[in-house]
């Protein structure tokens, strides 16, 4: 039997902690931010709605900027997870989970980030990064999902189309709600790409 040394058993309850703190902090700064906008949500105001101090979310994240750039990927990635269990077989299925993406508080927050890096030259290069990544892994789920092959001429733009299309519906969702004409839409371009598709 091999000895067994402190902190090799696996994470122990203070570890457990810190990953809950900081789930915590990343959930609650991504409804900050689709509430209240970037203007409204302070390290302080996150850290009140997590239901921890501020010191303990500075420790976590140090600046304003870490912890919501972190926030936005965080929750880009449970999307993500959630999205590649929808099944494939099901092409509107397909296109109303990819629309989903852009009319929940994910996309709320992402677009006050997106409008404060704008803004401010700090943020900037770290929300033109993360949008590159979460776009580029969004593409792929839904290339995957719509079983597109890309090797075909077209198809590519097809898919951006789709994404690009599913966005702009996000943008249209944020002042007023928007479902009844979006199950329309999103009726409409399943059955455009089950043509283009094949």
């Amino acid at each position: 039997m091999g000895v067994v040394t402190p902190g090799s058993a696996g994470p122990g309850p203070k570890q457990d902690r810190s990953r809950a703190t900081r789930r915590r902090l990343l959930e609650a700064a991504v409804a900050c931010l689709a509430e209240h906008g970037w203007a409204g949500s302070t390290v302080a105001v996150v850290a009140e709605r997590a239901g921890v101090s501020r010191g303990a979310a500075q420790h976590h994240f140090p600046t304003r900027e870490d912890l919501f750039t972190a926030a936005v990927e965080y929750v880009a990635e449970e999307r993500s997870a959630a999205l590649r269990a929808v099944p494939a077989q099901d092409r509107a299925a397909v296109v109303a989970a990819l629309v989903d993406l852009y009319t929940g508080p994910l996309f709320r927050a992402a677009l006050q980030l997106w409008v404060a890096a704008s803004n401010e030259e700090q943020l900037r290069p770290r929300v033109t990064e993360l949008e590159a990544r979460v776009g580029r892994e969004t593409h792929r789920i839904a290339v995957h999902l719509l079983r597109a092959d890309e090797a075909r001429p077209g198809v590519r733009e097809t898919v951006q189309g789709l994404l690009d299309m599913a966005r702009g519906l996000g943008l249209a969702n944020v002042l007023t709600d928007d479902t009844a004409r979006r199950r329309k839409v999103v009726a409409q371009w399943a059955a455009l790409l089950d043509e283009a598709l094949g």
